[in-house]
């Protein structure tokens, strides 16, 4: 199954749209974690295993675990999603960017030596750049459209010569041109729910990864009426440290499972 079709199944079977981001920083961590030379694998396992059924993806952002030399930690995380969680597709959050003979050698690493479902890219370099992620149609390709970071209008808000913004631009080639085997999401923050909704009427029902509620303040209600499909469906709306890091304890896994329990129903109340 690709991951478009995990992905609406998840929407599904999970009644979800919560994605839940993995940002394991261990300064974080509860002090029974600290110090074990597995702590990220262990830390990030209790989280997975504790809200695998709220959620409809899992978005490990891979700069927590190469900063903490624990790729080999990541690699085991994924194997555990897809044997123990296989309906939920994973997303590595990783925003590769580069010229073509590169890009091969990132999607060589996300989707063969991670097995990622899907990857974040950086469409900057244009097509040439992001061409060879799609030799692998049964993996998604989410590329960063406009971004939940206050920085993200010093570029994606530029008028071109067309009068079209850049990142209007950007959500016209991804559906348009781009989505040559239907597996192209984009990136949307949830900061920017005017921005959300205009690209949602771009692209129609092409997904979108939503990161921005939780700790970065975005409204849970604003972005799912903004961003849904007339389904009720469309969105993997992330949060992180929100859900990570709600409790300070032992029972840290029990106490993001009650958050991420709680996105999942408070995202529900506006989906239909």
């Amino acid at each position: 199954m690709d991951f478009r079709s995990r992905l609406a199944a998840a929407w599904h079977s999970q009644d979800s749209l919560l994605c839940v981001g993995l940002d394991p920083d261990p300064a974080r961590f509860p002090a029974h974690l600290k110090g074990r030379p597995d702590a990220v694998l262990r830390f990030c396992l209790e989280i997975v295993d504790a809200t695998a059924d709220v959620a409809c993806a899992f978005k490990p952002q891979i700069a927590y675990f190469a900063a903490a030399r624990a790729e080999d930690q990541l690699e085991a995380l994924i194997a555990h999603i897809h044997d123990r969680h296989p309906q939920v597709p994973v997303i590595l959050d990783a925003k590769r960017g580069d010229i073509g003979a590169t890009a091969q050698q990132y999607a060589r690493e996300a989707f063969e030596r991670f097995q990622a479902d899907a990857l974040t890219v950086n469409p900057y370099m244009g097509f040439d750049s992001v061409e060879p992620y799609l030799a692998y149609p049964d993996r998604g390709l989410i590329v960063l459209c406009r971004t939940s970071n206050p920085g993200g209008s010093d570029l994606q808000n530029l008028t071109l010569s067309n009068g079209r913004l850049l990142y209007q631009h950007v959500a016209e080639l991804v559906a348009e041109k781009w989505n040559l085997h239907g597996q192209c999401g984009l990136v949307v923050g949830a900061t920017f729910p005017e921005e959300l909704a205009d690209v949602r009427r771009i692209v129609g029902d092409v997904p979108l990864l939503v990161p921005g509620i939780g700790a970065q303040g975005g409204d849970v209600e604003a972005t799912v009426t903004a961003g849904r499909t007339p389904l009720g469906a469309g969105l993997m709306i992330s949060s992180s440290r929100a859900i990570l890091y709600a409790g300070s304890g032992e029972d840290f896994a029990a106490a993001a499972r009650q958050v991420a329990l709680a996105t999942r129903d408070d995202i529900n109340r506006f989906r239909r």
